[in-house]
């Protein structure tokens, strides 16, 4: 959907907020993914009191919004609010041989942006979980077919079988994102998104669907192809 273009009086009030150095880390930080204020501490090298004073900023110019972990209801996420920053688009950053995207069971979320990140990116793809289920679940194979989405489930598998030290690694669920215990950063990058497993409803597939591919539109164009040799699959 199409935003409305914003007032010159909010427009004004998001180049200021834009304007410190480190706001606009934070920013730069939260376009590939979310991450906790603690993670973002760390990686920024900020104290925490200017960091929440930084966050409280951009929440009010509506650029940031914050959410619990799905997994550690005590953890809060940062995230950029969608379309807040349609402006702005990461550059190519890094070289990638491969990108993992990881769940926990590897039946749902991974597989499906695996599958739209194959459709998007010259950067192969693939999925892996830290618990795998037996199978791809019906709800995921279901939302490819409604979606046009070129889907081919593979059996799920553990992360430890399929990565790689030289994989770009995008978890896409708090609990596995917390389980690997890593920071975001350039080799790893997290992105919280709702598991449509807790209802099986096919709206919450689509919804998945729909955060999926706002996340790698973001992404996609900061990860070029890496030359150097094919990845192991």
């Amino acid at each position: 959907m199409k935003r409305e273009p914003l007032p010159t009086a909010a427009r004004a009030a998001l180049h200021a907020a834009l304007g410190d150095e480190g706001r606009l880390a934070i920013v730069d930080a939260l376009l590939l993914g979310e991450a906790s204020p603690t993670e973002l501490q760390r990686l920024l090298d900020m104290p925490s009191n200017l960091m929440a004073h930084h966050v409280r900023v951009l929440e009010r110019v509506g650029v940031v919004s914050r959410h619990r972990s799905e997994a550690d209801r005590r953890r809060t996420y940062l995230a950029l609010v969608p379309g807040a920053l349609d402006a702005l688009r990461p550059v190519a950053v890094r070289d990638a041989m491969r990108v993992v995207f990881v769940c926990t069971q590897n039946s749902a979320r991974s597989q499906l942006a695996a599958a739209l990140w194959n459709s998007t990116s010259p950067v192969p793809a693939t999925s892996a979980g830290t618990h795998p289920a037996p199978e791809v679940h019906p709800g995921a194979i279901a939302v490819a077919r409604r979606r046009g989405l070129a889907l081919a489930p593979h059996a799920p598998r553990h992360v430890d079988d399929v990565l790689d030290p030289a994989d770009v690694v995008i978890t896409v669920c708090d609990a596995a994102h917390e389980e690997l215990a890593a920071v975001p950063d350039a080799q790893h990058l997290h992105w919280s998104v709702s598991d449509p497993v807790r209802t099986g409803e096919d709206a919450a597939f689509d919804r998945v669907v729909d955060t999926l591919a706002d996340r790698i539109s973001r992404v996609a164009p900061a990860l070029r192809t890496d030359t150097g040799g094919e990845p192991a699959h």
